[in-house]
């Protein structure tokens, strides 16, 4: 085998498509192209020793269709078929499958299925639509490079964030538990809208997740591991082992100039939170990535100009559909006192639970969204209305 960077290597045939970062959507999409369309030349490029990173991933069955369900469920480290939520004035367990992707699992299933397509200990110095210069100097050629490498800075954006720090534990004794616990805000708000977030895999193991909705994606990782420690404490948990720690902080969408965004990536193709596929409101985007990669999979031209267009339209379609829930972001970031925020989701949590259920899909019908603004409002209505009225990035952060 010859060298990287040797000139065999930079004369090589070009590739159909590169995808640069080993993350959740490119992951997806080599796994997609690899089996529907395996003719095709591709490459996946990650820096680390393993795809996937350090992350949970998270859905509930009705976010997927049945053939998107089947086709994923290799994947699935855990599922359940009902979850709790918990509040200072509302518990409440709600019936529906609810599952979870460990990245280790994920990086298990898909590297043998990738095989010579997946490259690790890959340090990308740049890329192009067409091209990717690694460190070493190598340079590879294709019909399009797409970058899933994570968010990047944009001022077309005003964002809020969901700063996180979990922690998996193996706990002393059995600790109860048989479904997760999405959200447990009964806890101190510390200045935004907190909550723990449970995930119970084994009857003595447990990822303990302390999360908070905040203005700025900082937060003090020594605060959330003491918080963890004295959640668990306090629900009669003695952790003996913390397995592995995972931290991270989501965009979440206040408001956006999407067509300067796009312009701005000039005509770079991307994925994942790179291309704004995600859920608005709450940061999950498994089913954002599973759409992308059959949408991918399915596009007849790869080349860079066409598989840009095809992805832009595609983020297109998902921005319009999410006008309300930048709605909701703005009242619950603009509007109110941050540790009163839990008052909106706790009052949204006495819905009915197929609103909810469509909710978390990012598809709530006309009717679901009267119903969730109707009534008085949990912040104050001056404040809400101004908040609603705020729709360009430049209106946020001139009045932050």
């Amino acid at each position: 085998m010859r060298p990287a960077g040797t000139s065999a290597t930079l004369n090589a045939k070009p590739y159909d498509l590169i995808l640069a970062g080993g993350g959740l959507a490119n992951g997806l999409i080599a796994w997609r192209l690899r089996t529907a369309r395996p003719d095709l030349r591709i490459l996946l490029l990650e820096q680390d020793a393993q795809i996937g990173g350090n992350h949970t991933w998270s859905f509930h069955d009705s976010d997927l269709d049945d053939a998107q369900c089947a086709w994923i469920a290799p994947l699935v480290s855990a599922r359940w078929p009902r979850y709790e939520v918990i509040f200072p004035e509302l518990n409440r367990t709600l019936a529906g499958g609810y599952a979870s992707i460990a990245s280790d699992d994920f990086a298990r299933v898909l590297a043998p299925i990738l095989g010579d397509t997946l490259r690790t200990n890959t340090t990308i110095a740049s890329l192009t639509p067409t091209s990717v210069t690694l460190v070493d100097g190598t340079v590879l050629h294709a019909g399009a490079v797409i970058d899933g490498r994570g968010p990047v800075h944009s001022d077309r954006l005003a964002l809020g964030f969901q700063t996180f720090l979990g922690q998996e534990v193996r706990v002393a004794v059995p600790h109860g538990l048989t479904a997760p616990i999405l959200m447990d805000a009964s806890v101190a708000q510390q200045g935004g809208y907190r909550f723990v977030y449970v995930l119970p895999f084994g009857p003595d193991r447990l990822l303990i997740e302390d999360t908070h909705y905040v203005d700025a994606p900082e937060r003090d990782p020594e605060r959330l591991r003491a918080n963890i420690a004295a959640y668990a404490a306090a629900r009669g948990w003695t952790i003996v082992d913390v397995l592995r720690e995972e931290r991270g902080a989501l965009p979440i969408t206040l408001a956006s100039d999407h067509d300067g965004y796009w312009d701005d990536l000039h005509g770079q193709p991307s994925s994942g939170l790179r291309a704004g596929l995600f859920h608005p409101t709450t940061g999950y985007s498994l089913p954002h990535a599973v759409r992308l990669a059959e949408r991918i999979a399915q596009q007849p031209d790869l080349r860079a100009p066409a598989l840009f267009a095809a992805i832009r339209a595609h983020a297109t379609g998902e921005w319009r559909r999410q006008r309300f829930f930048r709605l909701l972001n703005r009242m619950l970031f603009l509007a109110g006192e941050a540790d009163h925020r839990w008052r909106v989701m706790q009052r949204f949590y006495t819905l009915s639970a197929p609103l909810i259920a469509r909710f978390y899909a990012g598809r709530p019908t006309l009717g679901d969204q009267l119903r969730v603004v109707s009534g008085k409002p949990p912040v104050p209505v001056g404040q809400a209305v101004a908040a609603a009225l705020k729709t360009q990035p430049q209106q946020i952060r001139t009045s932050a």
